[in-house]
């Protein structure tokens, strides 16, 4: 499948701010189940900076701008060949040890409630695969999909304990799940193009993978109760949602923040 992306995220100031300074995790990763056609990442009236790839395999590249600073706008724009490898996350470079992956976070803290369903969905499987299986399910039984049920700080804890939440909460509770029955996880950003018609729509999206011994890093969609299939673009991971972020910013300044996001995909007819 070949997919178009239109991202833009607008912060606007109350107040010129005097600088500001922008970290970008906004690149595919590059692996055999996707391939960029072409792909421009801009900040209008930007200074590019440095770029590098970091440890896990994500490309992060770096902006800034000089004041006043009244809006950043931050653009994405391209198109991606994807393949469905059945979530396996083949061919993908990165020189972090899996095991690195074990460790908590503030929003992945393991509580009871999280190591209680983690112990007793894996009971009886078989294999690692079988015990990543029924993890997600657990997750996704236990949380339902409601749009503004939860915050950005919102931990996998606290909406494992309420029962509803977004893609983030799935993707935070399950990193936090796999970690509490000792199997490597982390948060993973991207975008999901989630209609057949065609049709532009909203699509940035999460989930999160697990580490299984003999076969590697699999996605997991407990929001959708699949793997990543072709209808997914990966773009960076990390040990949670603020780690793995696309976008990291910095305003130096006393004005107030809003922030505006639109982002579609569309399939090209082949």
């Amino acid at each position: 499948m070949i997919l178009t992306v239109d991202h833009v995220t607008t912060y606007q100031y109350d107040q010129p701010m005097r600088a500001a300074v922008q970290s970008l995790r906004l690149f595919p990763s590059r692996f055999d189940g996707q391939r960029a056609i072409t792909w421009e990442v801009a900040v209008e009236g930007g200074l590019r900076g440095g770029a590098f790839r970091d440890g896990a395999g994500d490309k992060v590249e770096g902006w800034s701008l000089r004041g006043p600073v009244s809006e950043v706008t931050v653009t994405v724009r391209g198109q991606v060949e994807t393949i469905d490898t059945a979530g396996v996350l083949r061919g993908h470079r990165e020189t972090v040890s899996p095991f690195a992956y074990l460790r908590e976070t503030a929003a992945t803290w393991i509580d009871e409630r999280v190591e209680a369903l983690a112990t007793e969905a894996v009971r009886g499987a078989e294999s690692g695969l079988d015990r990543a299986h029924a993890l997600a399910r657990a997750v996704a039984e236990a949380i339902a999909y409601v749009p503004g049920a939860t915050h950005a700080h919102t931990t996998a804890a606290e909406a494992l304990a309420q029962g509803e939440g977004v893609c983030q909460d799935h993707a935070q509770a399950l990193a936090a799940a796999a970690r509490a029955v000792g199997m490597p996880a982390r948060y993973v950003s991207g975008y999901l193009y989630a209609r057949d018609d065609g049709a532009p729509h909203e699509a940035a999206h999460a989930w999160a993978e697990i580490w299984v011994e003999g076969i590697g890093w699999i996605g997991f969609d407990p929001a959708n109760e699949c793997c990543p299939d072709d209808r997914y673009i990966r773009l960076g991971s990390g040990l949670d949602a603020r780690e793995a972020a696309p976008i990291k910013g910095i305003a130096q300044g006393l004005g107030e923040e809003r922030l505006d996001v639109s982002v579609a995909l569309e399939a090209v007819q082949q």
